[in-house]
Protein backbone atom coordinates (compact mmCIF):
# COMPACT_ATOMS: atom_id res chain seq x y z
CA UNK A 1 0.00 0.00 0.00
CA UNK A 2 1.20 3.41 -1.05
CA UNK A 3 1.47 5.62 2.07
CA UNK A 4 2.34 8.74 0.59
CA UNK A 5 0.23 11.53 0.65
CA UNK A 6 -1.17 12.77 -2.25
CA UNK A 7 -1.06 16.33 -3.49
CA UNK A 8 -3.46 18.57 -1.16
CA UNK A 9 -5.01 21.57 -3.13
CA UNK A 10 -5.32 24.58 -0.92
CA UNK A 11 -9.32 25.02 -1.01
CA UNK A 12 -9.31 25.00 2.51
CA UNK A 13 -8.32 27.58 4.98
CA UNK A 14 -4.66 28.37 4.36
CA UNK A 15 -3.84 28.69 8.48
CA UNK A 16 -5.30 25.47 8.81
CA UNK A 17 -2.65 22.91 10.57
CA UNK A 18 -1.23 20.60 8.64
CA UNK A 19 -0.20 16.96 10.35
CA UNK A 20 3.36 15.85 10.26
CA UNK A 21 4.36 11.76 9.36
CA UNK A 22 5.23 11.31 13.60
CA UNK A 23 1.94 12.73 14.45
CA UNK A 24 3.51 16.00 15.38
CA UNK A 25 1.33 19.43 15.13
CA UNK A 26 2.73 22.14 12.66
CA UNK A 27 1.85 25.47 11.93
CA UNK A 28 2.73 26.56 8.51
CA UNK A 29 5.21 28.47 8.00
CA UNK A 30 3.37 31.92 8.05
CA UNK A 31 1.48 31.72 10.78
CA UNK A 32 4.79 32.37 12.82
CA UNK A 33 4.52 35.07 14.91
CA UNK A 34 6.91 36.81 17.46
CA UNK A 35 4.13 36.79 20.16
CA UNK A 36 4.33 33.25 19.85
CA UNK A 37 8.04 33.05 22.03
CA UNK A 38 5.92 35.01 25.17
CA UNK A 39 4.80 32.84 27.92
CA UNK A 40 1.46 34.82 28.40
CA UNK A 41 -0.98 35.15 25.85
CA UNK A 42 -0.04 38.83 24.29
CA UNK A 43 -3.32 41.31 25.43
CA UNK A 44 -1.84 39.69 29.21
CA UNK A 45 1.19 40.78 28.94
CA UNK A 46 0.73 44.21 27.50
CA UNK A 47 -1.82 44.55 29.86
CA UNK A 48 0.74 43.62 32.71
CA UNK A 49 3.65 46.04 31.95
CA UNK A 50 0.81 48.65 30.85
CA UNK A 51 -0.52 48.73 34.51
CA UNK A 52 3.23 48.19 35.86
CA UNK A 53 4.13 51.46 34.03
CA UNK A 54 1.42 53.96 34.77
CA UNK A 55 1.54 52.56 38.59
CA UNK A 56 5.10 53.21 39.47
CA UNK A 57 4.99 56.37 37.32
CA UNK A 58 2.69 57.42 39.72
CA UNK A 59 4.25 55.90 42.90
CA UNK A 60 7.52 57.84 41.88
CA UNK A 61 5.73 61.08 41.32
CA UNK A 62 3.97 61.25 44.65
CA UNK A 63 7.37 60.28 46.14
CA UNK A 64 9.18 63.13 44.59
CA UNK A 65 6.78 65.59 45.18
CA UNK A 66 6.94 64.76 49.40
CA UNK A 67 10.63 65.37 49.12
CA UNK A 68 10.52 68.49 47.54
CA UNK A 69 8.07 69.49 50.21
CA UNK A 70 10.23 68.37 52.59
CA UNK A 71 13.52 69.93 50.98
CA UNK A 72 15.27 66.28 50.69
CA UNK A 73 17.35 66.04 47.53
CA UNK A 74 16.16 64.12 44.73
CA UNK A 75 19.11 61.92 43.99
CA UNK A 76 19.03 60.42 47.57
CA UNK A 77 16.80 56.95 46.68
CA UNK A 78 15.29 54.60 49.55
CA UNK A 79 15.18 51.09 48.58
CA UNK A 80 11.90 51.16 46.80
CA UNK A 81 12.30 54.05 45.03
CA UNK A 82 15.40 52.15 43.17
CA UNK A 83 13.18 48.99 42.19
CA UNK A 84 10.44 51.30 40.84
CA UNK A 85 12.88 53.31 38.59
CA UNK A 86 14.06 49.62 37.74
CA UNK A 87 10.37 48.80 37.17
CA UNK A 88 9.41 52.12 34.78
CA UNK A 89 12.85 51.15 32.94
CA UNK A 90 12.10 47.87 31.93
CA UNK A 91 8.10 48.49 31.16
CA UNK A 92 9.19 51.44 28.89
CA UNK A 93 11.70 49.10 27.10
CA UNK A 94 8.89 46.71 26.66
CA UNK A 95 6.05 49.10 25.38
CA UNK A 96 8.44 50.50 22.80
CA UNK A 97 9.45 47.24 21.71
CA UNK A 98 6.68 44.57 21.95
CA UNK A 99 3.52 46.90 22.36
CA UNK A 100 1.40 46.85 19.63
CA UNK A 101 3.15 44.21 17.87
CA UNK A 102 -0.02 42.32 16.21
CA UNK A 103 -0.98 45.47 14.46
CA UNK A 104 2.38 45.57 13.26
CA UNK A 105 2.27 42.06 11.80
CA UNK A 106 -0.96 43.15 10.46
CA UNK A 107 0.40 45.87 8.27
CA UNK A 108 3.24 43.68 7.15
CA UNK A 109 0.91 40.71 6.33
CA UNK A 110 -1.63 40.43 4.00
CA UNK A 111 -5.00 39.25 5.64
CA UNK A 112 -6.32 35.66 5.72
CA UNK A 113 -9.03 36.30 3.06
CA UNK A 114 -6.76 37.32 0.59
CA UNK A 115 -4.53 34.51 1.25
CA UNK A 116 -7.54 32.30 0.62
CA UNK A 117 -8.16 34.00 -2.57
CA UNK A 118 -4.49 34.01 -3.53
CA UNK A 119 -4.55 30.56 -3.21
CA UNK A 120 -7.22 29.49 -5.58
CA UNK A 121 -5.20 30.13 -8.22
CA UNK A 122 -1.74 28.67 -6.83
CA UNK A 123 -0.27 25.73 -7.86
CA UNK A 124 -0.61 22.56 -5.78
CA UNK A 125 1.32 22.04 -2.88
CA UNK A 126 3.30 18.62 -2.77
CA UNK A 127 3.91 17.46 0.49
CA UNK A 128 6.39 14.16 0.39
CA UNK A 129 7.26 11.96 3.11
CA UNK A 130 10.90 11.12 1.77
CA UNK A 131 11.73 14.64 1.89
CA UNK A 132 11.35 15.41 5.31
CA UNK A 133 9.87 19.02 6.57
CA UNK A 134 12.71 21.66 7.40
CA UNK A 135 12.07 23.17 10.74
CA UNK A 136 10.37 26.21 11.07
CA UNK A 137 13.60 28.35 12.55
CA UNK A 138 15.06 27.60 9.28
CA UNK A 139 11.92 29.53 7.11
CA UNK A 140 11.79 32.66 9.43
CA UNK A 141 13.12 34.56 6.45
CA UNK A 142 11.74 38.00 4.82
CA UNK A 143 10.56 36.57 1.51
CA UNK A 144 8.01 34.03 3.85
CA UNK A 145 6.03 37.43 4.10
CA UNK A 146 4.71 37.44 0.54
CA UNK A 147 1.63 36.19 -0.58
CA UNK A 148 3.04 33.41 -3.11
CA UNK A 149 2.98 29.67 -2.00
CA UNK A 150 5.95 28.45 -0.81
CA UNK A 151 6.39 26.51 -3.37
CA UNK A 152 6.81 29.09 -6.00
CA UNK A 153 8.59 30.74 -4.00
CA UNK A 154 11.35 28.10 -3.85
CA UNK A 155 10.88 28.41 -7.80
CA UNK A 156 11.69 31.81 -7.84
CA UNK A 157 14.30 31.27 -5.87
CA UNK A 158 16.62 29.14 -8.44
CA UNK A 159 15.70 32.23 -11.16
CA UNK A 160 18.95 34.48 -11.53
CA UNK A 161 18.10 37.80 -10.36
CA UNK A 162 16.64 39.83 -12.66
CA UNK A 163 18.52 42.21 -15.04
CA UNK A 164 17.31 45.80 -16.82
CA UNK A 165 18.32 45.00 -20.78
CA UNK A 166 18.08 47.85 -23.02
CA UNK A 167 17.63 47.30 -26.80
CA UNK A 168 19.33 48.60 -29.16
CA UNK A 169 16.31 50.96 -30.37
CA UNK A 170 16.36 52.60 -27.30
CA UNK A 171 19.93 53.23 -27.29
CA UNK A 172 19.33 54.19 -30.70
CA UNK A 173 17.12 56.89 -30.05
CA UNK A 174 19.06 58.12 -26.94
CA UNK A 175 22.39 58.74 -29.28
CA UNK A 176 20.01 60.84 -31.37
CA UNK A 177 18.92 63.01 -29.14
CA UNK A 178 22.43 63.58 -27.81
CA UNK A 179 23.62 64.44 -31.32
CA UNK A 180 20.91 66.63 -31.86
CA UNK A 181 21.92 68.58 -29.04
CA UNK A 182 18.61 67.99 -26.54
CA UNK A 183 20.56 65.49 -24.02
CA UNK A 184 23.42 67.01 -22.87
CA UNK A 185 26.44 64.47 -23.37
CA UNK A 186 27.37 64.83 -19.41
CA UNK A 187 24.25 64.25 -18.32
CA UNK A 188 24.00 60.93 -19.42
CA UNK A 189 25.08 58.65 -16.18
CA UNK A 190 22.14 60.25 -14.27
CA UNK A 191 19.88 59.81 -16.73
CA UNK A 192 20.38 56.56 -17.54
CA UNK A 193 21.62 55.14 -14.32
CA UNK A 194 23.97 53.09 -16.10
CA UNK A 195 27.78 54.11 -16.42
CA UNK A 196 28.78 51.70 -18.52
CA UNK A 197 25.58 52.13 -21.10
CA UNK A 198 26.33 56.03 -20.73
CA UNK A 199 29.67 55.48 -21.99
CA UNK A 200 28.83 53.21 -24.57
CA UNK A 201 26.02 56.06 -26.28
CA UNK A 202 28.75 58.95 -25.41
CA UNK A 203 30.83 56.82 -27.57
CA UNK A 204 28.52 56.10 -30.54
CA UNK A 205 27.34 60.07 -30.30
CA UNK A 206 30.48 60.99 -30.86
CA UNK A 207 32.04 58.81 -33.50
CA UNK A 208 28.66 60.57 -35.23
CA UNK A 209 29.24 63.72 -34.67
CA UNK A 210 32.82 63.62 -35.53
CA UNK A 211 33.01 61.08 -38.28
CA UNK A 212 35.58 59.64 -36.95
CA UNK A 213 36.35 55.95 -35.45
CA UNK A 214 37.27 54.86 -31.76
CA UNK A 215 37.63 51.07 -33.27
CA UNK A 216 40.95 51.25 -30.96
CA UNK A 217 39.63 52.47 -27.92
CA UNK A 218 38.54 49.65 -25.61
CA UNK A 219 35.05 49.98 -23.60
CA UNK A 220 34.63 46.17 -22.12
CA UNK A 221 36.81 45.52 -19.13
CA UNK A 222 36.41 48.67 -17.13
CA UNK A 223 34.31 49.80 -14.36
CA UNK A 224 32.90 53.07 -15.07
CA UNK A 225 30.99 53.61 -11.53
CA UNK A 226 34.19 53.43 -9.59
CA UNK A 227 35.22 56.88 -10.98
CA UNK A 228 31.96 58.56 -11.27
CA UNK A 229 32.42 62.20 -10.14
CA UNK A 230 35.64 61.14 -8.70
CA UNK A 231 38.25 60.17 -11.33
CA UNK A 232 37.05 61.35 -15.23
CA UNK A 233 34.28 62.80 -16.59
CA UNK A 234 32.11 61.63 -19.95
CA UNK A 235 34.30 58.27 -20.44
CA UNK A 236 34.16 57.09 -23.68
CA UNK A 237 36.23 54.46 -22.75
CA UNK A 238 39.95 53.68 -21.51
CA UNK A 239 43.47 53.52 -22.45
CA UNK A 240 45.67 50.61 -22.29
CA UNK A 241 49.18 51.25 -20.56
CA UNK A 242 51.47 47.94 -20.41
CA UNK A 243 53.09 47.70 -16.69
CA UNK A 244 56.76 46.60 -16.07
CA UNK A 245 58.34 45.25 -13.15
CA UNK A 246 61.56 46.44 -11.77
CA UNK A 247 63.35 45.37 -9.08
CA UNK A 248 63.58 43.92 -6.46
CA UNK A 249 64.47 47.23 -5.32
CA UNK A 250 66.48 46.97 -1.74
CA UNK A 251 65.71 49.97 0.00
CA UNK A 252 66.15 50.70 4.07
CA UNK A 253 66.35 46.79 4.33
CA UNK A 254 62.97 45.94 2.53
CA UNK A 255 63.03 44.61 -1.34
CA UNK A 256 60.10 46.51 -3.28
CA UNK A 257 59.02 45.33 -6.76
CA UNK A 258 58.75 48.56 -8.40
CA UNK A 259 55.47 48.37 -10.78
CA UNK A 260 56.16 50.56 -14.32
CA UNK A 261 53.20 51.65 -16.16
CA UNK A 262 55.00 53.42 -19.67
CA UNK A 263 55.20 53.20 -23.31
CA UNK A 264 59.06 53.54 -23.62
CA UNK A 265 61.18 50.91 -24.22
CA UNK A 266 64.53 50.14 -22.59
CA UNK A 267 62.95 52.57 -19.49
CA UNK A 268 61.70 49.28 -16.91
CA UNK A 269 64.75 47.44 -18.36
CA UNK A 270 66.99 50.30 -17.44
CA UNK A 271 65.78 50.92 -13.99
CA UNK A 272 66.17 47.09 -13.37
CA UNK A 273 69.39 47.15 -13.97
CA UNK A 274 70.17 50.12 -11.87
CA UNK A 275 68.16 48.18 -9.14
CA UNK A 276 70.42 44.85 -9.56
CA UNK A 277 73.47 47.07 -9.14
CA UNK A 278 72.15 49.18 -5.94
CA UNK A 279 70.72 45.37 -4.79
CA UNK A 280 74.39 43.71 -5.07
CA UNK A 281 75.97 46.72 -2.87
CA UNK A 282 73.73 46.26 0.03
CA UNK A 283 70.78 48.39 -0.77
CA UNK A 284 69.80 52.15 -0.67
CA UNK A 285 69.29 54.16 2.15
CA UNK A 286 66.22 56.76 2.13
CA UNK A 287 65.60 59.44 4.70
CA UNK A 288 62.41 61.66 4.56
CA UNK A 289 63.46 65.11 5.29
CA UNK A 290 60.06 67.35 5.22
CA UNK A 291 56.12 65.74 5.09
CA UNK A 292 53.82 68.96 4.04
CA UNK A 293 51.49 69.64 1.22
CA UNK A 294 50.94 73.57 0.24
CA UNK A 295 48.22 76.02 -0.75
CA UNK A 296 48.83 79.67 -1.46
CA UNK A 297 45.70 81.93 -1.80
CA UNK A 298 46.20 85.39 -2.81
CA UNK A 299 44.22 87.98 -1.10
CA UNK A 300 43.74 91.93 -2.28
CA UNK A 301 43.74 95.14 -0.28
CA UNK A 302 43.27 98.58 -0.52
CA UNK A 303 46.50 99.45 0.37
CA UNK A 304 50.15 97.70 1.08
CA UNK A 305 49.98 98.81 4.16
CA UNK A 306 46.67 96.64 5.26
CA UNK A 307 48.13 94.06 3.50
CA UNK A 308 51.86 94.37 5.50
CA UNK A 309 49.32 94.34 8.80
CA UNK A 310 47.97 90.62 7.78
CA UNK A 311 51.38 89.32 6.55
CA UNK A 312 52.76 90.20 10.52
CA UNK A 313 49.46 88.71 12.04
CA UNK A 314 49.95 85.72 10.09
CA UNK A 315 53.99 84.75 10.69
CA UNK A 316 53.69 86.33 14.47
CA UNK A 317 54.46 82.59 16.66
CA UNK A 318 51.79 84.07 19.14
CA UNK A 319 49.28 83.34 16.47
CA UNK A 320 49.76 80.09 15.60
CA UNK A 321 47.74 78.08 17.82
CA UNK A 322 44.63 79.85 16.88
CA UNK A 323 44.92 79.89 13.24
CA UNK A 324 45.84 75.96 13.62
CA UNK A 325 43.16 75.35 16.00
CA UNK A 326 40.59 76.77 12.80
CA UNK A 327 42.89 75.28 10.20
CA UNK A 328 42.66 71.78 12.14
CA UNK A 329 39.16 71.46 12.44
CA UNK A 330 38.35 70.60 8.70
CA UNK A 331 39.95 67.00 8.98
CA UNK A 332 41.60 64.71 11.17
CA UNK A 333 44.90 64.18 9.66
CA UNK A 334 45.14 67.63 8.71
CA UNK A 335 47.84 69.92 10.72
CA UNK A 336 49.08 73.02 10.31
CA UNK A 337 52.76 73.18 10.20
CA UNK A 338 53.87 76.76 8.82
CA UNK A 339 52.81 79.76 7.31
CA UNK A 340 54.93 82.15 4.68
CA UNK A 341 53.76 85.08 2.95
CA UNK A 342 54.77 87.30 0.04
CA UNK A 343 54.31 90.49 -0.60
CA UNK A 344 53.40 92.16 -4.18
CA UNK A 345 52.26 95.48 -4.09
CA UNK A 346 48.97 95.63 -2.01
CA UNK A 347 48.01 91.78 -2.95
CA UNK A 348 49.18 89.46 -0.20
CA UNK A 349 50.38 85.98 -1.37
CA UNK A 350 49.87 83.27 1.97
CA UNK A 351 51.18 79.93 2.07
CA UNK A 352 49.97 77.62 3.94
CA UNK A 353 52.03 73.79 4.83
CA UNK A 354 50.30 71.18 6.68
CA UNK A 355 50.75 67.48 7.27
CA UNK A 356 48.19 65.36 5.09
CA UNK A 357 48.06 61.88 6.76
CA UNK A 358 48.16 59.31 3.63
CA UNK A 359 46.48 60.95 1.58
CA UNK A 360 47.96 63.20 -1.14
CA UNK A 361 46.08 66.07 0.19
CA UNK A 362 45.15 69.29 -2.02
CA UNK A 363 41.09 68.89 -0.99
CA UNK A 364 42.26 68.62 2.89
CA UNK A 365 44.80 71.58 2.58
CA UNK A 366 41.90 73.79 0.63
CA UNK A 367 39.32 73.20 2.91
CA UNK A 368 41.73 74.25 6.02
CA UNK A 369 43.00 77.35 3.90
CA UNK A 370 39.22 78.01 3.74
CA UNK A 371 37.71 77.90 7.35
CA UNK A 372 41.76 80.28 7.82
CA UNK A 373 40.22 83.06 4.95
CA UNK A 374 36.81 82.56 6.81
CA UNK A 375 38.22 83.66 10.37
CA UNK A 376 40.21 86.26 9.04
CA UNK A 377 37.33 88.03 7.24
CA UNK A 378 36.02 89.00 10.51
CA UNK A 379 38.79 91.22 11.40
CA UNK A 380 40.29 92.17 8.15
CA UNK A 381 36.76 93.43 6.41
CA UNK A 382 38.49 94.46 3.71
CA UNK A 383 40.15 91.85 2.73
CA UNK A 384 38.91 90.67 -1.01
CA UNK A 385 40.12 87.27 -1.69
CA UNK A 386 41.19 86.74 -5.29
CA UNK A 387 41.35 83.40 -5.56
CA UNK A 388 42.15 80.07 -3.22
CA UNK A 389 45.23 79.46 -4.81
CA UNK A 390 48.03 82.14 -6.09
CA UNK A 391 50.29 79.96 -7.89
CA UNK A 392 52.85 80.44 -4.86
CA UNK A 393 51.94 77.13 -3.43
CA UNK A 394 53.09 76.41 -6.52
CA UNK A 395 51.42 73.02 -7.59
CA UNK A 396 51.97 71.37 -10.96
CA UNK A 397 54.62 74.42 -12.43
CA UNK A 398 57.57 74.10 -11.90
CA UNK A 399 59.14 76.72 -9.05
CA UNK A 400 61.97 77.54 -7.35
CA UNK A 401 60.15 77.70 -4.02
CA UNK A 402 59.27 74.28 -4.20
CA UNK A 403 63.14 73.61 -4.72
CA UNK A 404 64.09 75.70 -2.06
CA UNK A 405 61.18 75.01 0.73
CA UNK A 406 59.74 71.53 -0.37
CA UNK A 407 56.24 70.70 -1.60
CA UNK A 408 54.79 67.21 -0.70
CA UNK A 409 57.25 64.78 0.90
CA UNK A 410 61.15 66.16 0.76
CA UNK A 411 63.62 62.97 0.67
CA UNK A 412 67.10 62.21 0.10
CA UNK A 413 68.02 58.70 -0.86
CA UNK A 414 71.89 57.35 -1.04
CA UNK A 415 74.11 54.24 -2.10
CA UNK A 416 77.47 53.08 -2.47
CA UNK A 417 78.17 50.79 -5.33
CA UNK A 418 80.83 48.94 -5.14
CA UNK A 419 83.63 48.99 -7.90
CA UNK A 420 83.12 45.79 -8.88
CA UNK A 421 79.67 46.10 -9.56
CA UNK A 422 80.10 49.28 -11.39
CA UNK A 423 82.29 47.44 -14.13
CA UNK A 424 80.63 44.44 -14.02
CA UNK A 425 76.66 45.40 -13.97
CA UNK A 426 77.16 49.16 -15.42
CA UNK A 427 79.65 47.96 -17.45
CA UNK A 428 81.87 51.57 -16.76
CA UNK A 429 84.08 52.65 -14.46
CA UNK A 430 83.83 55.28 -11.35
CA UNK A 431 86.01 58.09 -12.49
CA UNK A 432 83.86 58.18 -15.63
CA UNK A 433 80.51 58.45 -13.50
CA UNK A 434 81.86 60.99 -11.51
CA UNK A 435 83.18 63.39 -14.78
CA UNK A 436 79.81 62.68 -16.45
CA UNK A 437 77.69 63.51 -13.61
CA UNK A 438 79.55 66.85 -13.30
CA UNK A 439 79.75 67.64 -16.94
CA UNK A 440 76.15 66.48 -17.78
CA UNK A 441 73.39 66.51 -14.77
CA UNK A 442 75.83 70.12 -12.97
CA UNK A 443 77.60 72.14 -15.28
CA UNK A 444 75.14 71.43 -17.96
CA UNK A 445 71.87 72.17 -16.19
CA UNK A 446 73.13 74.81 -15.22
CA UNK A 447 73.83 75.91 -19.13
CA UNK A 448 70.40 75.15 -19.96
CA UNK A 449 69.02 77.48 -16.37
CA UNK A 450 67.14 74.65 -15.49
CA UNK A 451 64.94 74.99 -12.02
CA UNK A 452 65.30 71.27 -10.48
CA UNK A 453 66.26 70.00 -13.27
CA UNK A 454 70.10 68.72 -12.13
CA UNK A 455 69.73 65.24 -13.11
CA UNK A 456 69.73 62.53 -16.06
CA UNK A 457 65.83 61.77 -16.52
CA UNK A 458 64.01 61.56 -12.90
CA UNK A 459 60.88 62.55 -14.63
CA UNK A 460 60.51 59.13 -16.54
CA UNK A 461 60.60 56.92 -13.39
CA UNK A 462 58.28 59.41 -11.25
CA UNK A 463 55.73 59.48 -14.26
CA UNK A 464 56.16 55.52 -14.86
CA UNK A 465 55.30 54.76 -11.03
CA UNK A 466 52.65 58.07 -10.82
CA UNK A 467 50.74 55.99 -13.72
CA UNK A 468 50.89 52.91 -12.04
CA UNK A 469 50.11 54.12 -8.66
CA UNK A 470 47.00 56.39 -9.22
CA UNK A 471 49.14 59.66 -8.69
CA UNK A 472 48.05 62.92 -10.24
CA UNK A 473 50.69 62.41 -13.88
CA UNK A 474 50.68 66.37 -13.82
CA UNK A 475 52.35 66.69 -10.71
CA UNK A 476 55.08 64.90 -12.29
CA UNK A 477 56.77 68.22 -13.24
CA UNK A 478 57.41 69.10 -9.27
CA UNK A 479 57.90 66.04 -8.03
CA UNK A 480 60.67 65.15 -10.76
CA UNK A 481 62.65 68.38 -8.99
CA UNK A 482 65.94 66.43 -8.35
CA UNK A 483 69.31 66.69 -8.20
CA UNK A 484 71.98 64.06 -8.50
CA UNK A 485 75.16 63.83 -7.04
CA UNK A 486 77.90 61.13 -8.19
CA UNK A 487 81.54 61.00 -5.56
CA UNK A 488 84.38 58.62 -5.82
CA UNK A 489 84.92 56.93 -2.22
CA UNK A 490 87.10 54.69 -0.18
CA UNK A 491 89.67 55.57 -1.89
CA UNK A 492 88.25 56.84 -5.33
CA UNK A 493 87.43 52.25 -5.46
CA UNK A 494 83.67 52.84 -5.02
CA UNK A 495 80.69 55.21 -6.13
CA UNK A 496 78.33 56.90 -3.89
CA UNK A 497 75.31 58.09 -5.62
CA UNK A 498 72.72 60.20 -4.09
CA UNK A 499 69.49 61.69 -5.26
CA UNK A 500 67.69 64.55 -3.69
CA UNK A 501 63.81 65.24 -4.20
CA UNK A 502 62.44 68.68 -2.17
CA UNK A 503 58.60 68.05 -3.61
CA UNK A 504 57.59 64.23 -4.18
CA UNK A 505 54.03 64.51 -4.32
CA UNK A 506 51.85 61.17 -3.63
CA UNK A 507 49.55 59.66 -1.82
CA UNK A 508 47.65 55.88 -1.15
CA UNK A 509 44.03 56.98 -0.80
CA UNK A 510 41.53 58.95 -3.03
CA UNK A 511 42.03 59.74 -6.97
CA UNK A 512 42.86 56.94 -8.84
CA UNK A 513 44.56 54.90 -5.87
CA UNK A 514 41.06 53.43 -5.69
CA UNK A 515 41.09 52.08 -8.91
CA UNK A 516 41.62 48.39 -9.59
CA UNK A 517 44.58 48.29 -11.68
CA UNK A 518 46.13 51.37 -9.37
CA UNK A 519 45.43 50.07 -6.32
CA UNK A 520 46.72 46.20 -7.53
CA UNK A 521 50.06 48.08 -7.79
CA UNK A 522 49.92 50.17 -4.42
CA UNK A 523 49.16 46.58 -2.81
CA UNK A 524 51.99 45.37 -4.82
CA UNK A 525 54.04 47.79 -2.72
CA UNK A 526 52.51 47.40 0.31
CA UNK A 527 51.17 50.46 0.73
CA UNK A 528 47.53 50.16 -0.42
CA UNK A 529 45.37 52.78 1.35
CA UNK A 530 45.97 54.31 4.65
CA UNK A 531 47.53 52.77 7.48
CA UNK A 532 46.05 52.01 10.77
CA UNK A 533 48.79 51.65 12.57
CA UNK A 534 50.61 55.10 11.64
CA UNK A 535 48.81 57.56 9.27
CA UNK A 536 50.34 59.12 6.93
CA UNK A 537 53.37 56.15 6.87
CA UNK A 538 52.27 54.06 3.48
CA UNK A 539 52.18 57.54 1.54
CA UNK A 540 55.87 58.02 3.09
CA UNK A 541 56.90 54.88 2.45
CA UNK A 542 55.65 55.32 -1.05
CA UNK A 543 57.84 58.43 -1.53
CA UNK A 544 60.77 57.03 -0.72
CA UNK A 545 60.19 53.85 -3.28
CA UNK A 546 59.73 57.21 -6.38
CA UNK A 547 63.23 58.34 -4.60
CA UNK A 548 64.87 54.66 -4.67
CA UNK A 549 63.62 53.86 -8.52
CA UNK A 550 65.29 57.44 -9.65
CA UNK A 551 68.34 56.10 -7.49
CA UNK A 552 68.47 53.47 -9.79
CA UNK A 553 67.37 55.01 -12.92
CA UNK A 554 69.81 57.62 -13.00
CA UNK A 555 72.55 55.16 -12.14
CA UNK A 556 72.01 52.90 -15.39
CA UNK A 557 71.28 56.06 -17.48
CA UNK A 558 74.22 57.44 -16.90
CA UNK A 559 76.52 54.35 -16.86
CA UNK A 560 75.21 53.97 -20.47
CA UNK A 561 75.88 57.46 -21.49
CA UNK A 562 79.37 57.00 -19.73
CA UNK A 563 80.01 53.98 -21.81
CA UNK A 564 78.49 54.68 -25.07
CA UNK A 565 75.86 52.12 -25.16
CA UNK A 566 72.19 54.37 -24.91
CA UNK A 567 71.76 54.59 -28.85
CA UNK A 568 72.65 50.70 -29.36
CA UNK A 569 70.44 50.15 -26.05
CA UNK A 570 67.21 51.81 -27.54
CA UNK A 571 68.45 50.57 -31.10
CA UNK A 572 67.75 47.24 -29.84
CA UNK A 573 65.08 47.16 -27.59
CA UNK A 574 63.18 49.97 -29.01
CA UNK A 575 62.61 49.39 -32.29
CA UNK A 576 59.48 46.97 -33.51
CA UNK A 577 60.78 44.21 -35.48
CA UNK A 578 57.39 43.96 -36.80
CA UNK A 579 56.56 44.80 -40.80
CA UNK A 580 54.26 47.86 -40.91
CA UNK A 581 53.49 47.60 -44.05
CA UNK A 582 51.44 44.24 -43.74
CA UNK A 583 49.92 45.70 -40.83
CA UNK A 584 49.01 48.59 -42.49
CA UNK A 585 47.56 46.89 -45.58
CA UNK A 586 45.47 44.32 -43.45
Amino acid sequence: MDVRRRPVKHQSHPRSVKQHTDGELLKPHNQLKASDALPLPLYLTNGLFFTMFFSVMYFLLHRWREKIRNSVPLHVVTLSELAALVSLIASFIYLLGFFGIDFVQSIIRPSPDSWEMEDENSEQLMIDEDKPIKPCGQALIPHIMTTKPTADVAKEKKKPSPTIEHTSEEDEEIVKMVVKGSIPSYALESKLGDCKRAAAVRREALQRITGKSLSGLPLDGFDYDSILGQCCEMPVGYVQIPVGIAGPLLLNGTQFSVPMATTEGCLVASTNRGCKAIFASGGATCILLKDGMTRAPVVRFGSAKRAAELKQFLEDPMNFDTLAVVFNKSSRFGRLQSIRCAIAGKNLYIRFCCSTGDAMGMNMVSKGVQNVLDFLQTDYPDMDVMGISGNYCSDKKPAAVNWIEGRGKSVVCEAVINEEVVEKVLKTTVAALVELNMLKNLTGSAMAGALGGFNAHASNIVSAVYLATGQDPAQNIESSHCITMMEAVNDGKDLHVSVTMPSIEVGTVGGGTQLASQSACLNLLGVKGASTDEPGSNSRVLATIVAGSVLAGELSLMAALAAGQLVKSHMKYNRSTRDMTKLTSS
